[in-house]
């Protein structure tokens, strides 16, 4: 089969790798659609010692499976857990001590004809939900996740840093819960998407010190941090969403002077993603910038990485 494999942060379409076989409880998917996220051009620039098929957004369809999932359209969890360890036997599997992660670790990706994932893992998708927008299930399941994490309501005066594809998702999953939400970023054009919602945007000069109660850094980068840091009221809830290439510099001791409490974030729950999306309760239409053809991937990896440009698609099968 085709696919795009990462090697010593080169790119490279391959046309020879081997179509997979799904293991007893796995299923073999064809990929339809799969998105570019924020982690593969991590991935790219060397953030985990990645060899493989990178992608982890994706919808397809049901080749071998369960009759009750066969031929049908389905989204996928991204982490295959053991089953077995501690983190499994507690009900966390999105931690378990022996997962692999799609196109993150030890697991070959969706930017491929075919992948292989847990029958478990994989949900079906509603048939009034187009291919483009549910590709986007795992990226709003990982906005979800900080509302699993944390309490938010209608008397909070919450801030979200970041008007990339994160924090846009991030800002429309928290406007539901009716708190005061204020979204910063650089590019004006972004936050337009947010403006239309009825949501409150601004530049980093919006953000009055220690005045919220929650801050959300979506942007991975040392700046981003700052901000929502400073944002912070003592006894504020620091929520980070992004991975860090790089190490990141921070005043541990005013974390503990102010009563911080920091909590990352990543993966969440698929079902109220999809729910959300087929609804129309969020907009992720905005937010594609383009779709390209397997054939193109390498080309739209570059187009992902530009500035200003939020979600870009491949199209990996009709």
């Amino acid at each position: 089969m085709k696919g795009l494999w990462l090697e010593n942060q080169q790119l490279k379409l391959r046309t020879d790798i081997p179509v997979p076989h799904p293991p007893p409880g796995e299923a073999l998917v064809r990929v339809l659609r799969a998105g570019i996220c924020n982690t593969d051009l991590e991935l790219k620039r060397g953030y985990y010692p990645y060899i493989g098929i990178l992608g982890h957004e994706f919808v397809g369809v049901v080749e071998q499976g369960p009759e009750h999932l066969l031929h049908r359209r389905v989204v996928g969890e991204i982490n295959a857990a053991c089953g077995h360890c501690r983190f499994c036997l507690s009900g966390q599997p999105t931690h378990c001590e022996n997962r692999t992660v799609l196109g993150i670790v030890n697991r070959h990706g969706a930017f491929a004809d075919y992948l292989c994932l847990p029958v478990k893992n994989l949900h079906p998708i509603p048939d009034n939900l187009p291919t483009d927008i549910a590709t986007f299930t795992e990226p709003v399941a990982a906005a979800l996740e900080i509302q699993q994490q944390v309490s938010v309501g209608v008397d909070d005066r919450v801030l979200v840093v970041g008007d990339g594809k994160l924090g846009q998702l991030v800002a429309q999953t928290l406007a539901l819960t009716g708190c005061n939400l204020l979204v910063v970023g650089r590019h004006q054009d972004k936050l337009v998407n947010l403006e239309a919602r009825g949501i409150k945007t601004g530049l980093a000069d919006a953000v009055t010190d220690q005045a919220f109660d929650i801050s959300v850094e979506c942007t991975g980068n040392p700046e981003g941090f700052a901000i929502a840091r400073r944002a912070l009221r003592p006894r504020g809830t620091l929520v980070l969403k992004s991975t860090y290439a790089g190490n990141l510099s921070l005043d541990a001791s005013s974390l503990v002077v102010d009563e911080i409490t920091l909590i990352g974030s990543r993966c969440g729950p698929f079902p109220e993603a999809l729910q959300l999306l087929a609804t129309g309760n969020i907009d992720v239409q905005p937010l594609i910038h383009g779709c390209y053809p397997l054939d193109d991937a390498i080309f739209a990896f570059e187009q992902a990485q530009h500035r200003g440009v939020l979600k870009v698609l491949l199209e990996i099968s009709h």
